[in-house]
């Protein structure tokens, strides 16, 4: 028996015979090549079939994890088209009369090396992704798609790391688990891996490769990030009782269907959903959620090449409030920036792109296409219980700005004769320090809050949350985050506000009680996770 630690990011238990995920190993070798407009039209050739690849690897990814996990998809394909990087392989297979594959691994090479060397860590990311859609591309044009094989009986995926592309076109239902040598838990495959509800351990170290092969039999323990190969009868034993465990806990979950969320004092909470596309209402309705507290609006602008029309808002908004009822939905206005991109917005490149023209300052900055989606939205408000939330807010000004500017839409409407509803809440996200350490004035001025708990962590502690190699500082229990959401509770019930959590702390049942002590009013969670958070507020006593 073998034992490696690593560190679990989905928190279950599998079982099973080890499948080492293996890569094509491609060999590119430099050619002298005589017709370089020929081997631009394969280059052409094999971009195109790459995009048509990322495109299916998004439609997969949407079904299972939803719209902003497979938005990365849409950032690949976008990457395949890269000017920079396309000029770069152009250029040297013109001037070097060298052969396209050639082109595009010395490419791929000097991009991920240029990525590499920055100092913000979102731009190193970025390395990673360049070797993805490169691997990619040369695959298209050596005919070589790099598909794992995986057997008729479900296993567990061992490797050195997993690109999402790779995560999310393994058939799930034959994956029992993740396990890489690298990887951090925010990466983008770890939070894949968490949205397919599959096992996961990352950061086992190299040298576990070398002591597995296929077949092995072992235990993967997402809950202590424990890898067990060729465990003891005991040990095994241990394991199978914890998956029955889990089997009855997941049973005793579908119970909870129907039941109110309401503490064993009869404290009661709402328990809404996350989504990022329409396609997501029918987990949200599933999984019996409240109502929605995050709908994020910004794939209306990542999806298309264009800005969305004020008509094309209108009948997502519509949509997805009639598709409700009489549940409430909160939707976030434009959050557009930093990760998030679109070619046709011509952002500039920033050193900091966390700490830039985003979210609210892009759209107090662009006022044109910030009214184009209040008028969608107090046009939409009509169609059912509406919430209206502004991103990245700092301070009481921009706040203003906003409130004067909803005013403006209101008016036009009047002047077109264009009916709305009069009882739309609005709210902002707290999700920088500022937003919490000034919540009693903001508080005055909005129907709600809504925390969101991802950036607030990353610029409360200084600490880039995609930086694995400053993991183990980014401590998202940190007694600093806990007082800024509670001094903001303690600022919005004060004025006569409510205040909710969407971020990923709010599935973080180990703080339910916790927040609730707060006074949390809302928890917003993926729609997998709404029956697990009720289960952890109705054990919970508020009178001990």
């Amino acid at each position: 028996m073998i034992k490696f630690q690593g560190k679990g990011v989905y928190g279950a238990v599998a079982v099973g015979k080890i499948s080492v995920f293996k890569r094509q190993d491609v060999q590119v070798k430099r050619l002298k090549i005589e017709d370089t407009e020929a081997e631009l039209a394969r280059l052409e050739s094999a971009k195109e079939k790459a995009i048509v690849q990322l495109g299916e690897i998004y439609e997969k990814a949407l079904k299972e994890v939803g719209e902003a996990n497979a938005q990365i998809f849409e950032i690949h394909m976008m990457m395949v088209e890269d000017d920079d990087y396309n000029e770069a392989i152009t250029e040297m297979i013109q001037s070097q009369s060298v052969n396209a594959e050639y082109a595009v691994a010395v490419t791929a090479d000097n991009f991920a090396e240029m990525f590499s060397s920055m100092e913000d860590s979102y731009m190193q990311a970025r390395a990673a992704d360049v070797k993805d859609i490169s691997n990619r591309i040369l695959a298209c044009m050596l005919d070589s798609e790099n598909k794992q094989s995986v057997s008729d009986e479900k296993v567990i995926i061992c490797a050195d790391d997993l690109a999402p592309s790779e995560t999310v076109s393994l058939d799930k239902e034959k994956v029992l688990a993740f396990v890489t040598a690298h990887g951090s838990s925010n990466s983008h495959t770890a939070i894949l891996a968490r949205n397919m509800n599959i096992p996961a351990i990352i950061g086992v170290g190299e040298q576990f490769l070398t002591q597995i092969k296929d077949g092995d039999m072992a235990i993967a323990d997402g809950f202590t990030g424990e890898l067990i190969i060729s465990p003891d009868e005991e040990t095994m034993a241990a394991a199978k009782q914890k998956l029955e465990a889990e089997a009855e806990k997941k049973a005793l979950l579908q119970k909870l269907k129907g039941k109110e969320n309401v503490t064993l004092d009869g404290t009661r909470i709402n328990i809404y959903a996350n989504i990022g596309s329409v396609d997501n209402i029918g987990a949200v309705l599933l999984n019996d959620a409240g109502g929605i507290g995050l709908f994020r609006s910004e794939f209306l602008y990542l999806e298309n090449n264009d800005y969305p029309t004020e008509e094309e808002q209108f009948k997502v908004y519509k949509r997805v409030l009639e598709s409700m009822a009489t549940k409430k939905v909160i939707i976030r206005t434009l959050d557009i920036g930093a990760d998030k991109q679109a070619d046709y917005f011509n952002l500039d490149k920033e050193e900091n792109p966390a700490l830039g023209l985003r979210a609210i300052r892009l759209c107090l900055t662009r006022p044109e296409i910030f009214k184009v989606q209040l008028r969608a939205l107090y046009r939409a408000s009509v169609y059912g219980k509406l919430g209206i939330m502004f991103p990245m807010i700092t301070s009481v000004s921009e706040l203003e700005e906003i409130l004067a500017l909803c005013e403006q839409v209101k008016s036009e409407l009047d002047a077109d004769n264009i009916e709305y509803s009069d009882s739309i809440e609005l709210g902002i996200m707290i999700e920088t320090p500022a937003a919490a350490i000034i919540s009693d004035k903001l508080a005055q001025m909005v129907d709600f809050f809504s925390v969101g708990t991802n950036d607030l962590t990353q610029y409360t502690l200084a600490c880039d949350r995609q930086n694995p190699h400053i993991e183990r500082f980014c401590d998202t229990h940190h007694e600093a985050i806990l007082r800024l959401i509670e001094m903001s509770a303690e600022n919005a019930h004060k004025h006569g506000a409510w205040i909710g959590i969407c971020g990923e702390l709010a599935a973080d049942t180990a703080l339910t009680e916790a927040f609730l002590r707060m006074g949390i009013d809302e928890l917003s969670v993926s729609p997998s996770f709404v029956l697990k958070v009720r289960d952890a507020v109705r054990k919970t006593d508020l009178s001990k």
